[in-house]
């Protein structure tokens, strides 16, 4: 395999709103928020006896439109239950063609992702749909799962983001914890879930895939979830999942440069092309204020950039060539 020093260039995800897949009213709010992402759960936001009538719902919802640039996404229940054929089958054969992406919780082995894709293959087959196009967000939810991030992350060119979900994590392993995010009694020193965060950032960098932090429930408390947020950005998250209206500003505040950093990262790649150039004197290193930039400071300025181009940032202050 061919590997790149690039980063790719993915749509922002910096807000990943959760809307219930039973709830027509949440639904219609949720066309005017100023998220990212929407996605429409069947999961454990619909109750067992309320799914059949969720798919029918979200299959309408999605049809209708009014998304805007919002990617689209459905969250269906996990393999191991009796209700992720039919959320597949009828979500995808009834709006494939409005859909973004299908969300996976519990994701546990690579196999379960290969099982998804080979479905989504069948009815997009089946439907005249192109081949591919729907994307997978693979949730981390269990010991088991981070065991196997990386081979999750592998299992199919359809996985677009690896995301943690703290509440069934903190279950799974045994956690000292009732609050979802919050770092258990006891632990003092450091982060109790950095490991876990960091394992599903490199699966994702390494393979060029969006890293998705969970939700804070404590919806009210902004500056709770501006400072769980700020812990996953500042390793490199792309965003973070949002339960409230409330949250939206907050996440996309967050997990977008400063703008004075994406000012400097746009003047470094703006200074480092002249300078690398005929004009510039064709130099592999050179000055850009009090501060040397090379190669390695080109990259780390695509990262920003990245980010801030996804986000829709405009720049405020632009680097110029010296004069002679």
């Amino acid at each position: 395999m061919t590997t790149t020093n690039e980063p790719t260039q993915l749509r922002a995800r910096r807000s990943c709103l959760a809307v219930p897949g039973s709830s027509q009213k949440f639904i219609d709010k949720a066309r005017d928020l100023n998220a990212d992402q929407v996605f429409l759960d069947l999961e454990d936001a619909c109750a067992p006896l309320a799914k059949p009538g969720a798919r029918k719902t979200i299959v309408e919802a999605l049809n209708e439109g009014g998304w805007g640039e919002k990617i689209r996404v459905v969250r269906v229940n996990d393999w191991t239950t009796e209700w992720t054929y039919r959320d597949v089958t009828e979500v995808v054969e009834g709006a494939g063609a409005n859909l973004d992406a299908i969300m996976l919780p519990k994701v546990q082995t690579a196999e379960q992702v290969v099982a998804l894709d080979l479905l989504l293959t069948q009815i997009e087959k089946a439907m005249g749909h192109e081949v591919g196009k729907i994307g997978i967000e693979a949730q981390i939810e269990n010991a088991l799962g981070l065991i196997n991030v990386n081979a999750i992350a592998t299992a199919s060119p359809r996985v677009e983001t690896i995301i943690f979900g703290p509440a069934d994590f903190m279950a799974s392993i045994n956690m000292k914890s009732l609050v979802v995010g919050e770092q258990p009694p006891g632990y003092d020193v450091g982060d109790a879930y950095h490991h876990i965060l960091m394992s599903i950032l490199m699966a994702a960098r390494a393979h060029d895939k969006q890293a998705i932090d969970g939700p804070y429930l404590q919806i009210r408390d902004v500056d709770g979830f501006r400072r769980v947020a700020d812990r996953s950005a500042a390793l490199g998250f792309d965003g973070k999942w949002v339960l409230h209206p409330g949250q939206i500003d907050a996440a996309n505040e967050t997990y977008s440069p400063r703008q004075e950093d994406y000012d400097h990262a746009e003047n470094i790649l703006d200074a480092y092309e002249w300078y690398t150039s005929e004009a510039g004197g064709k130099r592999g290193a050179a000055m850009i204020g009090d501060e040397m930039i090379d190669e390695a400071s080109r990259k780390m300025a695509l990262v920003i950039a990245g980010k801030g181009r996804a986000a829709g940032m405009q720049r405020t202050d632009r680097w110029s060539p010296p004069e002679e």
